[in-house]
């Protein structure tokens, strides 16, 4: 059994929404060269294969069947749809808006907790909810003025890793979170690949295989890496600290994310923006909070996924 190990488990949160905005940008620059069919194979190829030998060398269990087999074949084609969605909302918004307004997804979370897995949610966590998502339409307000339909993209992504985290929870105490990666990755790869050369015979540019010059092959495997290193700090964290701990601190993620993207693309969120971001935060930190409360009142519960931003 790990160790507790709260200022590990905290640092390596950091590190998480740190290179998880970093692989967002390197999706926004290859955004402009690459088309997106191309573009997620390669990712989800180089989840698959970074994660091949740690899988094999430390000898995880990787092997699905039944039931799990199929849930985690819907939580492939989830992954698959959520960053093909945020990946085409960062070829219009910029960097800290996109990712602000995905994470309304805990939001959207507690809701579907409460319709699907009968999750009491008070007036209090409710009210939160409506004020945050008040927030993420400050944020895309400006932006759908601007680009119109891709600023409501991010808002799919949320929805969609929503149920991406519903499924992850009915997977999760039955599988290795980094052997379901990797399974999750040769999956994607092996449905990416005829999926594209079937839509490039229809002329569908988005779902091309072009050329790839240096600059692009290293920003290509750089987003594979960046996005399985996420991945690789949001499951240590928690095996060092509770999610009650690392939630507040996912929200590192769009400040960062702002300061990358001030830094890489010279994008900084306007005032109504900037004013939605700051509500949104606001509105989950209160939700973690309380969720942190309710768990202490009731200390035998087994403790929840946290959300997993949708760069995971």
């Amino acid at each position: 059994m790990t160790k507790d190990n709260p200022l590990l488990g905290i640092l390596l949160m950091i590190g998480f929404c740190v290179v998880a905005p970093m692989g967002d940008a390197v999706a926004k620059l290859l955004g402009e060269s690459q088309p997106l069919g191309q573009l997620l194979t390669i990712r989800f190829a180089i989840q698959f294969i970074l994660l091949l030998p740690l899988v094999v060398l430390t000898g995880r269990e990787w092997r699905l069947g039944g039931r799990l087999l199929w849930l985690a074949i819907l939580r492939t084609g989830l992954h698959i749809l959520g960053i093909g969605m945020m990946f085409t909302a960062l070829r219009y918004l910029p960097l800290a808006d996109a990712v602000a307004i995905a994470f309304v997804m805990p939001f959207i979370l507690l809701i579907l907790g409460r319709f699907f897995l009968g999750e009491e949610v008070g007036y209090r966590r409710l009210g939160a909810c409506v004020v945050g998502f008040i927030g993420t339409l400050f944020v895309i307000q400006p932006s759908f003025a601007e680009v119109g339909w891709p600023a409501l993209l991010p808002l799919g992504v949320a929805v969609n890793f929503s149920f991406f985290i519903l499924v992850t929870r009915q997977l999760a105490p039955h599988t290795d979170p980094i052997g379901l990666q990797m399974v999750s990755g040769a999956m994607a790869t092996g449905a990416l690949i005829p999926l594209v050369l079937l839509l490039q015979m229809g002329d569908v540019p988005m779902a091309a295989f072009g050329e790839i010059d240096g600059r692009d092959a290293f920003l290509l495997f750089a987003i594979g890496a960046l996005g399985t290193l996420g991945h690789l700090l949001m499951t240590w964290s928690l095996r060092y600290a509770p999610s009650a701990t690392l939630a507040p601190i996912q929200y590192l993620e769009i400040p960062v994310a702002a300061i990358i993207g001030l830094l890489v693309f010279g994008d900084w969120p306007d005032g109504l923006a900037l004013v939605g971001i700051l509500i949104t935060v606001a509105a989950g930190l209160f939700i973690v909070l309380r969720e942190r409360a309710i768990a202490r009142a009731r200390p035998t519960e087994i403790e929840p996924l946290p959300p997993i931003p949708p760069e995971a």
